[in-house]
């Protein structure tokens, strides 16, 4: 019988598929597990559904044991995997894309409007019962209409928000390696690629929608930055370490763009003790896909990726599939 192990409690679909399916341990801890506790947790297991917050590396798979099959990201980045040293030990690594592209993008927006209209300003005021009249000039905001979103990462999540931006009367800009299709751009009403330089240079919102890789660590930087308009908004649903947060709080606080709106951060829980004081700046904590339906369709998938695999079968959304297709890895298996 095969044994699965889930790293952290997970919604009920995903459970409930899983249950039956082999010998299931779900962690009965509330919060992440140490590095010593995962690493006992996954010791003779087929199959592995992790989370974000776990590190899937050469020492989980040596702790695991050569048995080990599949592990089931449930998110749609996998910079907490360890992806060649999966491919050369003949695991598989499956991940959760789509599921989660509308939340996100719904978030996206909502982060928009909440940083550009001053919103989570007026509810903090409320809030501290500070005193307040209505008056012409109180807490005056940006309009979107007519303005430039400018969005690095034209991917799944990236389209379906520049899609909601269209609806606001916004222009899209993107930036990214490859040029979208024609389809994709006469849809979002003759979206331009550009140079990121131009694209921060010019855009009114600039909304990050790339993967964290070792490219784009910091890709915002103290100086991408500060080459951005004065009047500019910058928004992350993706990866926090894709802005230098120090960097950004600064820029932040002298005035060299207007304002930002951060649901990811660069050492997450933690937030950049700059950002804290500041009120030109949204902070929620990681709520990209936190509706119950998009959170439970997640476990759902990282579920059926691993009955997939233990059944023998392809599973729906693999990562290296056709890496470890290509042969066995550097140590023979």
């Amino acid at each position: 019988m095969a044994r699965i192990v889930v790293t952290r409690q997970i919604p009920d679909p995903g459970i409930e598929l899983l249950t039956g399916a082999g010998e299931l341990w779900v962690s009965p801890h509330d919060r992440a597990l140490s590095v010593e506790e995962l690493h006992d947790a996954v010791l003779g297991a087929d199959a592995v559904v992790a989370l974000l917050h776990d590190r899937i590396d050469d020492a989980l798979f040596e702790a695991a044991g050569p048995q080990l099959r599949v592990v089931a990201n449930v998110a749609v980045g996998y910079d907490n995997v360890d992806v060649p040293a999966a491919t050369r030990r003949g695991v598989l690594i499956t991940n959760t894309p789509g599921v989660l592209t509308d939340a996100t993008a719904d978030l996206t927006i909502a982060l928009m409007l909440m940083v550009t209209r001053r919103l989570a300003e007026g509810e903090r005021l409320i809030r501290a019962r500070a005193p307040w009249r209505w008056n012409m000039f109180m807490m005056l905001g940006s309009g979107i209409q007519g303005k430039t979103l400018g969005i690095v990462g034209l991917g799944a999540i990236g389209q379906a928000t520049a899609r909601r931006a269209r609806a606001f009367g916004m222009r899209i800009a993107y930036a990214q390696r490859s040029r979208a299709s024609e389809r994709v751009e006469a849809e979002l009403g003759g979206a331009r690629q550009m140079p990121l330089e131009e694209l921060l240079a010019t855009a009114d919102v600039v909304s990050l929608h790339c993967p964290l890789t070792d490219q784009t660590r910091h890709l915002i930087d103290a100086k991408r930055l500060r080459s951005m308009k004065r009047t500019a908004f910058l928004v992350n649903t993706s990866r926090g370490p894709v802005i230098d947060e120090a960097a950004l709080a600064l820029a932040l606080a002298d005035g060299a763009i207007a304002g930002a709106a951060l649901d990811v951060f660069e050492r997450e829980p933690e937030v950049d003790k700059g950002l804290l004081a500041l009120d030109n700046v949204v902070l929620v904590p990681h709520l990209g896909s936190a509706t119950i339906e998009t959170r439970g369709a997640m476990a759902e998938l990282a579920a059926r990726n691993v009955l997939a695999v233990l059944a023998g079968e392809p599973p729906p959304t693999p990562v290296n599939a056709a890496e470890l297709r290509a042969g066995p890895g550097a140590d023979g298996r």
